[in-house]
């Protein structure tokens, strides 16, 4: 069921994580609720758990203005997007004019921006949108080629499919504190807050909009008010285990491409009384005092 839900290809994506989620949906009662991911990018997981039955409403928030441009599409315009996906040649030259449009962030033309994080989603290295280099090179010398990743037939399917559940696809552009604010005063009890942030070491490698240490600080200080089932998803830094120290922490590894296969190293963060399969405790890391508050970095704690 995973394999193939999104249309969009994302470092570090958690879609490998659906065996993961959906157990720990089904141990808590919260099966055919509500989920809701603030960092919603690529949607790989989420989409897995709708089609699968395990959830009822998915809630998706992404700030990056090309992101949130291509889901819009895909939900409200879906077949001027398929059209896009369909014709446009995959080309060096049009990689360099989807390339400045989506520099623009110009989101008073939402299918142009969209398809353009689209295109660079497909036609990147590793699928990084900003500072990912075109597959096979500017002079198309390498292994693979821009359209090893373009099956239009494949990823038109995916988009349309998209478009059948968007009445369960609830879709927002906020600032990822706002809009966990917002879950929390409007989302009944049955649901999961699945948090995957920018990661802390490969952000700004990775992601147009990165964090920053402080951010980092931030985000933690507002998700262990939470009182809606969570779960937080890092790479496994001394920095975020210790921002999240008060909380049970399992470490697990996930596949992803990142010029090379490779597996890496992550941090599972749950909430308060939230349930885990068997299996992932025996990853624990971390067993929390509960009445430690989470400090800044660079504090003693």
């Amino acid at each position: 069921m995973a394999r193939g839900a999104s249309p969009l290809r994302y470092p570090g994506g958690k879609t490998s994580m659906l065996d993961l989620v959906s157990t720990t949906l089904r141990l808590n009662g919260l099966e055919r609720g509500h989920y809701a991911e603030p960092y919603a990018g690529g949607c790989g997981l989420a989409l897995s758990l709708l089609y699968g039955g395990f959830v009822a409403d998915i809630h998706i928030n992404d700030i990056d203005p090309a992101i949130w441009s291509f889901w819009h599409c895909a939900l409200t315009e879906t077949d001027a997007l398929v059209e896009l996906v369909e014709k446009t040649p995959v080309t060096v030259e049009e990689w360099h004019r989807q390339r400045a449009i989506n520099k623009t962030g110009d989101l008073n033309d939402p299918l142009a921006l969209g398809f353009s994080a689209f295109f660079l989603n497909r036609t990147n290295r590793s699928g990084v949108i900003g500072s990912g280099g075109i597959i096979g090179g500017l002079n198309q010398t390498g292994n693979y080629l821009i359209d090893c990743r373009f099956n239009r037939e494949d990823l038109s399917r995916r988009i349309r499919r998209v478009s059948r559940y968007a009445d369960r696809i609830h879709l927002s552009r906020s600032d990822a504190l706002a809009f966990l604010d917002h879950c929390e005063a409007t989302l009944p009890a049955n649901t999961l807050m699945f948090i995957d942030p920018p990661y802390f070491k490969k952000g700004p490698e990775l992601y147009t909009n990165f964090y920053k240490p402080d951010d980092h600080a931030k985000l933690a200080a507002k998700v262990l008010k939470i009182e809606l089932p969570w779960v937080v998803t890092y790479d496994d830094v001394p920095d975020i285990r210790r921002l999240y120290r008060d909380r049970r922490q399992y470490a697990f590894g996930i596949n992803y491409s990142l010029n090379e296969k490779r597996v890496g190293a992550e941090l599972l963060v749950v909430s308060k009384r939230l349930r885990v399969p068997g299996e992932t405790r025996g990853g624990q890391v971390n067993r929390p005092q509960y009445r430690a508050a989470a400090l800044p970095l660079g504090l003693p704690a």
